[in-house]
């Protein structure tokens, strides 16, 4: 897949079919979208393409009420490469650029640049300054400049699920701490990165270490509580781990903010400066205070048996 930037130089290499979004999570409804952009290009034989941005539009726009992104870039990319696209084409979004009117939009990005012959887009598909353009305009410049527009529905990810999909709701229910249904929606765990940073130890000297990873403060995480899931190293290693997601009231009565820690299982090394994946299978108990040590650990043995069980049922 080939990521071409608005400020590279010259066109695409041949027409395209293309979807614009922020795609942040790349969940089953951008997949369903982009399984059928893939279709069309296919059928008029032409290449496919994301049209998507370098930041979430948000943090331009209202920073102070920006969500909080479920894959950052890097990650955005990975699965737009495996879903399969040829390209990807990144928008900088600046504060000029939140004021391109719709029009403008569509011919220097879809006419100029990726000489568009297709837009596949979700029902619910905005775009221009201050979301001014629809599915009826788009489809109105489509005529005027010789492209077809094809809207897919907003898909449910099982049938007694009343919300379509979309990266709010993912995000709600990694608020809740129901990654199970972050899980259905995104069509996969739900993944947080960070370096493994120097910790105060604690979890060492009760003979269960961990990682502490330093995730970005824009990123979405689940709620505080424990949870089952797989850690990754660097070098494609996967364990097992028991993952922590709070202020550890046991030792720290005042904590300020919430830890990531992650207790591997069946590893004995080092792990700090690695950048580690963290992902989330099952919420185990909520985080609370112990009283004693004693307590504590013996709750930790219970959490590593759990985990264990539960992802060997797994079978990820």
């Amino acid at each position: 897949m080939q990521v071409i930037k608005d400020s590279d130089s010259g066109k695409n290499t041949k027409p395209t079919a293309i979807s614009v979004g922020v795609y942040d999570g790349v969940h089953v409804g951008h997949q369903a979208v982009l399984s059928q952009l893939l279709v069309q290009a296919d059928c008029l034989g032409v290449a496919s393409a994301v049209v998507t941005f370098d930041r979430h539009p948000a943090l331009v726009l209202r920073p102070q009420n920006a969500p909080k992104l479920l894959t950052s870039l890097d990650q955005k990319l990975e699965l737009l490469e495996r879903a399969g696209l040829e390209y990807v084409y990144l928008v900088e979004f600046t504060p000029d650029q939140a004021h391109t009117a719709p029009e403008d939009f569509v011919r220097q990005v879809f006419m100029d640049r990726l000489q568009v012959r297709c837009v596949v887009v979700g029902e619910d598909f905005h775009f221009g300054r201050a979301r001014q353009g629809n599915i009826d305009t788009l489809k109105k410049f489509g005529m005027d400049m010789g492209f077809e527009v094809q809207t897919l529905q907003l898909i449910n990810h099982d049938q007694s699920w009343l919300e379509p999909v979309s990266s709010t709701a993912v995000r709600r229910a990694l608020a809740g701490g129901d990654v199970r249904t972050a899980t259905a929606m995104l069509g996969r765990y739900h993944e947080t990165r960070g370096q493994v940073v120097l910790g105060d130890r604690r979890g060492m000297e009760i003979g269960f270490p961990t990682a502490n990873i330093a995730v970005a403060k824009e990123m979405a995480w689940p709620a505080d509580a424990v949870y089952a899931g797989w850690y990754t190293r660097p070098d494609g290693t996967r364990y097992m781990a028991a993952i922590n997601i709070g202020r550890r009231p046991t030792f720290y009565e005042h904590a300020q903010q919430s830890l990531l820690e992650a207790h591997l299982l069946d590893f004995e090394g080092i792990l700090y400066g690695e950048e580690a994946k963290v992902e989330f299978v099952e919420l185990l108990r909520s985080e609370h205070r112990f009283d004693g040590i004693e307590a504590l650990v013996n709750q930790l043995h219970i959490d590593v048996v759990q985990t264990r069980e539960l992802l060997s049922a797994e079978g990820a």
